[in-house]
């Protein structure tokens, strides 16, 4: 895809890019937030045994544990 630069185009083809870009939102499925918001908490929910943010990695299968602890004389 060519770099545009906005400056360069004059107000109509701005307008007209604006107008297109609208197009194309007005097409776009609108969800209610609530729903939304229950859809992604049930997703992650159901994810939760598998995913490391919850409950970490390992020691054993942990790439960047320490491999030696700093000791200072």
């Amino acid at each position: 895809m060519p770099y545009i630069n906005i400056e360069d185009l004059t107000d109509k083809d701005k307008a007209l890019m604006e107008v297109n870009q609208l197009k194309t939102e007005i097409k776009l499925e609108r969800w209610l937030t609530s729903k939304c918001c229950e859809e992604i908490k049930a997703y992650i929910q159901a994810a939760e045994e598998e995913d490391v943010l919850f409950k970490g990695i390992a020691e054993d299968k942990n790439p960047f544990k320490e491999k030696g602890g700093c000791v200072i004389s």
